[in-house]
C-alpha cells in the first residue's frame, strides 16, 4: 500500500456552474488524454489534475482504500453550496480484478472536478494549500486545465506521484499489463502499412482461447462449478498515436446508456453497474446473456422481437442470467434491510449488442453501528458471477489456469466516491488499457455454462470488442 499527498488538511470549494454554457454536457470537457471521467447521458463527473493518490495490491485493496479515503476526508475543510452526490471531496478509482494481480489498484484525488446531475452543474476545487479558495480562483484553475497543452513527455517515463507545481500527472508505468503481444492477423487496407492500425492477438490465439472455452465447459460438466467467465485480449497499434480524449468522447456519445469511464489510462464504456450508493440506497445493474445485433440482419420481425425471442427465450441465456442475479443478491443481502429486483430480466439495447439485464435496489442497514461505505460493499460483492463465475473460488482458480494473462483492471470496479459515502462503481467492461502512446490492449469476456459453444463465444468477444475498435477507427 502506498499513498502520496501534501501535508495538511484537504480543503474543497464547490460552486454552481451555469450548465447552459456547455450545452454538450460533460463530454464537452473531455479534451485531455489525462482527464478522469465518469459520465452517462451527458451527466456525471470529470476531473483534472491530481493532489493525492492511493495504490495497493492484494485481497485487502478495497478495505485499505476505504480506510485511506476516510482518514483523508474526516477532517476536511469543505465549503459546498450545491450539496448533492459528487460534490465536495471526490476520488476516482480503478481496482484490479484479481486479488493476486500485480496491477496496482488506485484512488486518485483530482485538483478540479466538474459535475452534472439532474440538470444541475457544479465546479469543485480541491487543495492541501492554506490559501483561501474562491469561486473566481476555481474558475480560473479550471480554465488553465482546459487551455493547457498536455505535457510533451512520454507518459510511461513520468512518476505518477509527482504532482509538484500543479502540473498534470501522467499515467503510471503499470497502467498496462506486462504482456508481450503475440503475432496475429493484421488488418488489410489501402494506405501504406506503416500508417494503418494493426491488430494482434494477445495472450492466446483464437484457436487456443476456444480450446480454453472447451476446457471450461468440460470442468462445468464435472459439477465443480456452474458458470465460468473467460476473457481474452487483443492489442491495437495506432501509428498516428492513441487519442484517449477522442476515444472517451466517442464512447460517451455512442453509448449513452452505458457509463463511460477514464482513469489513469483505463478507458471504456460499461453497461454494468456493480454498485451505486446514494445515502442509504444502493442500486446495481446485472447483465448476463448477450446477442450481437448483427445477428438480426435478415431475420423476420423487428430487431427487438428477435432479441426477445433469442435471448429471453433461451434456456441457456436465462440460466446464465439467473446465476448472476443470485450471486449479487446473496452477497448484498447481509448489508440490506430491504431489497427488490426485476422478476423478469429486460432487454438492454446497445449499439453493438443486446443484453438480458436486471436492476436491483436495496435499502442499506447499519453494520457494526454504521451504514456500509461503497468500498465496503465492493469488497463483499466483487467478483460477481457476471465477471468471474460460481462458485467464486473455483471459477477464479480456473480463470488463472485457462486465460494465461493478468486481467489487470479489466472487469474490476471503476468509478468514484465522495466524502458522504456516495459513489458509483461500474465493472470495467467494454474497455482497454493505453499501454504506450501508440498501443492499446483491449479485453472482452463471455459467460461460459454447460451449453456454451467455443465458436459462438469467440464471436461474442468480437461483438464486445466493437465499441473500442470503432472508437479507435478500426472496423471488424
Amino acid at each position: 500500500m502506498t499513498s502520496t499527498f501534501r501535508a495538511g488538511i484537504i480543503k474543497t470549494l464547490t460552486v454552481p456552474l451555469d450548465g447552459r454554457s456547455f450545452s454538450g454536457g460533460l463530454p464537452s470537457f473531455l479534451v485531455r488524454d489525462d482527464v478522469l471521467c465518469w459520465t452517462r447521458r451527458e451527466a456525471g463527473l470529470v476531473g483534472f489534475g491530481e493532489i493525492a493518490r492511493f495504490t495497493a495490491t492484494g485481497p485487502e485493496r478495497f478495505l485499505e482504500a476505504d480506510i485511506w479515503w476516510r482518514h483523508l476526508v474526516i477532517e476536511a475543510d469543505i465549503t459546498d453550496s450545491v450539496e448533492c452526490p459528487g460534490t465536495g471531496p471526490v476520488a476516482f478509482g480503478s481496482f484490479a480484478f484479481s486479488k493476486v494481480s500485480t496491477h496496482r489498484s488506485r484512488l486518485i484525488v483530482p485538483e478540479i472536478v466538474v459535475g452534472v446531475r439532474d440538470g444541475r452543474a457544479w465546479l469543485t476545487q480541491l487543495t492541501f494549500d492554506d490559501g483561501e479558495l474562491t469561486e473566481a480562483g476555481a474558475l480560473a484553475a479550471l480554465q488553465r486545465w482546459l487551455d493547457a497543452d498536455p505535457l510533451d513527455v512520454d507518459p510511461l517515463d513520468v512518476d505518477p506521484l509527482d504532482v509538484r507545481g500543479g502540473a498534470p500527472a501522467a499515467p503510471s508505468a503499470d497502467v498496462g499489463l506486462p504482456l508481450a503481444a503475440r503475432p496475429g492477423a493484421g488488418l488489410t487496407a489501402e494506405p501504406a502499412a506503416d500508417v494503418v492500425p494493426k491488430l494482434e492477438t494477445g495472450s492466446l490465439s483464437e484457436h487456443d482461447w476456444m480450446a480454453a472455452v472447451a476446457a471450461g465447459v468440460a470442468e462445468i460438466r464435472t459439477g465443480k462449478l456452474e458458470k465460468l467467465v473467460l476473457a481474452r485480449d487483443i492489442v491495437a497499434t495506432i501509428p498516428e498515436g492513441v487519442n484517449a480524449a477522442e476515444i472517451l468522447r466517442q464512447l460517451a456519445v455512442r453509448y449513452r446508456e452505458c457509463w463511460t469511464y477514464g482513469v489513469d489510462g483505463l478507458v471504456g464504456s460499461t453497461p454494468e453497474m456493480l454498485i451505486q450508493v446514494e445515502g442509504r440506497t444502493a442500486q446495481a445493474r446485472v447483465l448476463a446473456g448477450t446477442l450481437d445485433r448483427r445477428d438480426a440482419e435478415g431475420m423476420d420481425g423487428s430487431p427487438l422481437e428477435f432479441a426477445e425471442r433469442v435471448l429471453a427465450g433461451s434456456e441457456k441465456q436465462r440460466h446464465e442470467h439467473e446465476i448472476a442475479i443470485q450471486s449479487l443478491t446473496t452477497q448484498l443481502a447481509p448489508f440490506s434491510e430491504a431489497m427488490n429486483a426485476h422478476s423478469e430480466p429486460f432487454i438492454l439495447e446497445l449499439p453493438n449488442v443486446w443484453h438480458l439485464a436486471s436492476d436491483v435496489k436495496a435499502e442499506l442497514t447499519e453494520v457494526e453501528g454504521h451504514v456500509p461505505t461503497c468500498l465496503a460493499l465492493i469488497n463483499a460483492l466483487h467478483p460477481t458471477a457476471a465477471v468471474c463465475g460460481t462458485p467464486t473460488t473455483v471459477a477464479g482458480a480456473l480463470i488463472r489456469k485457462l486465460e494465461h494473462m493478468d486481467r489487470g483492471p479489466y472487469a474490476g470496479p471503476v468509478g468514484w466516491l465522495d466524502a458522504a459515502g456516495n459513489g458509483e462503481w461500474g465493472i470495467a467492461l467494454r474497455g482497454a488499457v493505453v499501454e504506450a502512446p501508440d498501443t492499446v490492449r483491449l479485453y472482452a469476456g463471455c459467460g461460459i455454462v454447460e451449453g456454451s459453444h467455443p465458436e459462438a463465444e469467440l464471436a461474442e468477444t468480437w461483438a464486445k470488442f466493437r465499441p473500442m475498435l470503432e472508437s479507435l477507427g478500426i472496423s471488424n
